[in-house]
């Protein structure tokens, strides 16, 4: 990642493609695995840790031609960069604070990434930008058979894979799409959402996952169930449940714009404004505005911006990316006022 004269490109997650792009922002499989050899990470000391991180590494090493993976060590690394990684989605929050041996390797386009020593030994990673749940999963399916090949990882015939948390044993798997639903929280039917979804076993974080809130109405939709189920039901599952919100939301935007036009355009017009003008903004005010302007882009009210130029604005903004740009840290009040300057720049250049 070079965080130079220009600005890095989004990666996978923020492309701004695929279906439904507009709103499904992208769609991920994650996978949970254990070496069969070494103690879980939630009890290993740093020798064992170290083991690990090792092991993955020859594994990267001797993966198939082609897919070339760059490995950084979180230990090595400085707080800033670490934050940069959560924030394109590569490395969890648990991952980036803790302490001891910690990799994470992923590939060029940042669509493969893999966490060593997180809670368990390897977290495998695909995403892809837009409705792409099934081609993601086949992707992974082949990456996990290559490096089970090179690590062996802990199986049970009756529980199936095992992980550091009882709620991930069996496939390990967790599926999940991230949504812009602006619609349904400007309506006020989030939580009628969220209610069905939890009855359908089916989880809905915020924007950097598990333990997280909504931010920019940006919502995670994911399986809880992983014993006792295939990863083709797990899929399927989701994929049963998706169009229903999706429809709804795109239902939602089509009666704000015939019933409350002038307000939906105020208030988008309003945070293209407050964005394009502001010296001084918080985190949490540019994603709400930025929801705002992302839905106007979808909904051609705001002809001159792309939904790619939108997640850039969105990215490029968050604290661990602006301190990379800067080289150095900032205060609150520095990142805020910097956040403003790039928003500015960027909204005046497109205008």
């Amino acid at each position: 990642m070079n965080f130079g004269q220009s600005d890095p490109f989004v990666g996978e997650w923020l492309r701004g493609e695929g279906l439904e792009s507009d709103l499904v922002i992208s769609s991920r499989v994650r996978l949970a695995r254990n070496l069969t050899d070494l103690p879980f990470g939630t009890v290993a000391g740093d020798l064992q840790r170290a083991k690990v991180a090792d092991r993955i590494q020859d594994a990267i090493d001797n993966l198939r031609p082609g897919l070339k993976l760059t490995t950084k060590h979180l230990e090595e690394m400085d707080l800033i960069e670490r934050m940069v990684l959560v924030e394109r989605h590569l490395v969890s929050r648990e991952l980036a604070l803790g302490s001891g041996p910690r990799v994470v390797a992923f590939d060029d386009s940042e669509g493969i990434s893999l966490m060593g020593n997180e809670e368990d030994h390897l977290r495998i990673q695909v995403v892809k930008s837009g409705y792409r749940l099934e081609e993601a999963w086949q992707e992974m399916d082949e990456l996990e058979k290559a490096l089970d090949g090179e690590l062996q990882f802990a199986f049970d015939e009756q529980y199936g894979y095992l992980t550091a948390c009882p709620t991930n044993t069996g496939t390990g798997l967790r599926a999940s799409v991230m949504l812009h639903l602006p619609a349904l929280v400007i309506t006020g039917q989030i939580e009628e959402v969220t209610r069905a979804a939890t009855r359908m076993h089916l989880a809905v974080r915020g924007l950097f996952g598990e333990g997280t809130e909504a931010q920019g109405d940006f919502f995670q939709i994911s399986n809880q169930r992983t014993l006792g189920v295939t990863e083709e039901k797990i899929l399927k599952h989701i994929s049963s449940v998706l169009p229903n919100i999706i429809n709804y939301e795109r239902k939602l935007r089509t009666g704000l714009l015939d019933r409350k036009r002038e307000r939906i355009e105020d208030r988008i017009g309003r945070a293209f404004g407050i964005l394009s003008h502001a010296k001084v903004i918080t985190s949490q005010e540019a994603l709400e505005y930025l929801s705002l302007v992302r839905l106007g882009v979808c909904l051609d009210l705001l002809g001159n911006l792309t939904l790619e130029q939108v997640n850039r604005m969105f990215l490029f903004t968050q604290p661990g990316h602006l301190q990379a740009k800067e080289g150095q840290e900032l205060s609150s009040d520095e990142r805020d006022m910097r956040r403003a300057s790039v928003l500015g720049r960027i909204l005046r250049e497109n205008n």
